[in-house]
């Protein structure tokens, strides 16, 4: 996965963190479609005014829906009054780890010390369904990274990733949610929730409120494994989110990890796949922090592996989008191919491509999948 230019510390007004906020919420506008109307206009309010134009010329029929002024300032006023830190790309309080990857969320939302994400981090994942010994394991190993001065990142649900957390919570842990930082999924871990705004730290990129759905997970993952230097698989199924995020980890430039386990276990499936494609297996804590050694040894910053500059987009003329569109759209189908494979087949430069890869996802034509990958979208 490409990464962006990376972002200094900076400080945003209170009128730039509100148009921020507008343009992350506004209709078809991910992550990586922000940044690049960020890197392309200047500022998030010269990207608002552009946004509706070129939906149009992406295709789209009916107004796009743009998040407006006053819908924006009610969501901040609601995260004010929870006591919501709101942590913007670029921010010095920003995971530094995550803050150079192409799909880094603009904005973060933090319950509890977000103090601990200037550490350096671990995450560990694992089965929902998790055996006794696997949880065992899964507390052992995040108490001893944690006492190591590792911040260990999970997801909040069931099994592994509880252990985790309880494990971890006397040296430091964060929990990343797929709904809302102040929805609690599963709600049997109530208690922890509440320990970890105590003790550790919550974070979302979804609004307040929003409950957790299907598609919310993949996303959450990739924010799990891009905060940490490394992601260890304690029990995953052979088809699980746990793989998913050992995936993106790895696209990411991330070490991965994986605890060994019976052939008999169907548990043991996806940490035994990772080992035979390359993870370094893992029994104990030292195992992680070998793995590690040279990136804890470095400066606190993003893997080297992950790094890729990219430079501000150069302007597209309105007669150079429109002459490539139609090469484009030849090009793209259903079946998911690279930005790079595209830019290279099409003989297109990259800011014609990326513009028009731009204007085609505003308009809802297009979807970008993990990888750096894109696809036309053929639905109504």
């Amino acid at each position: 996965m490409c990464s962006l230019q990376t972002v200094p510390a900076m400080a945003l007004s209170d009128t730039d963190r509100r148009d921020w906020l507008r343009l992350i919420r506004s209709e078809n506008v991910g992550p990586i479609t922000f940044h690049r109307l960020l890197r392309q206009y200047g500022s998030a309010a010269a990207a608002l005014e552009a946004l509706p134009a070129l939906a149009r010329r992406g295709g789209r029929t009916r107004p796009l829906r743009v998040c407006s002024r006053a819908a924006a300032e009610r969501e901040l006023a609601a995260l004010a009054r929870a006591g919501v830190q709101v942590l913007a790309h670029g921010d010095s309080g920003y995971p530094r780890a995550l803050a150079p990857l192409e799909d880094s969320p603009p904005l973060l939302f933090a319950v509890g010390s977000a103090s601990l994400l200037e550490r350096r981090a671990v995450a560990i994942v694992g089965a929902r369904n998790a055996s006794l010994n696997g949880r065992k394991l899964a507390h052992r190993l995040a108490q001893d990274l944690a006492r190591a001065d590792l911040l260990v990142v999970s997801g909040l649900a069931r099994g592994i990733d509880t252990a985790a957390h309880q494990g971890a919570l006397a040296g430091g842990t964060a929990a990343v949610l797929a709904g809302g930082v102040d929805v609690v999924y599963p709600p049997e871990n109530q208690s922890l929730y509440d320990a970890l705004v105590d003790r550790g730290v919550v974070l979302s990129e979804m609004p307040l409120g929003e409950a957790p759905q299907a598609r919310h997970f993949p996303r959450r993952n990739r924010i799990i494994s891009g905060i940490a230097l490394g992601v260890v698989v304690v029990e995953a199924a052979a088809r699980s989110g746990s793989l998913i995020t050992a995936r993106l980890a790895a696209e990411q430039g991330r070490e991965v990890f994986a605890v060994p386990g019976s052939p008999l276990d169907p548990r043991a499936a996806g940490p035994n796949r990772l080992l035979r494609e390359g993870a370094t297996l893992t029994e104990t804590a030292d195992d992680v922090l070998r793995g590690l050694a040279d990136l804890l040894r470095a400066p606190l910053a993003e893997p080297e592996a992950a790094q890729f500059r990219v430079g501000a987009a150069q302007p597209v003329s309105d007669a150079e989008a429109d002459a490539a569109r139609a090469v484009v759209l030849v090009a793209l189908g259903p079946a998911p191919v690279t930005v790079d494979e595209l830019i290279r087949g099409c003989q297109l430069s990259v800011s014609v491509v990326a513009t028009v890869l731009l204007e085609l996802e505003l308009a809802g034509r297009l979807e970008r999948l993990p990888g750096g990958r894109v696809a036309l979208l053929t639905g109504p």
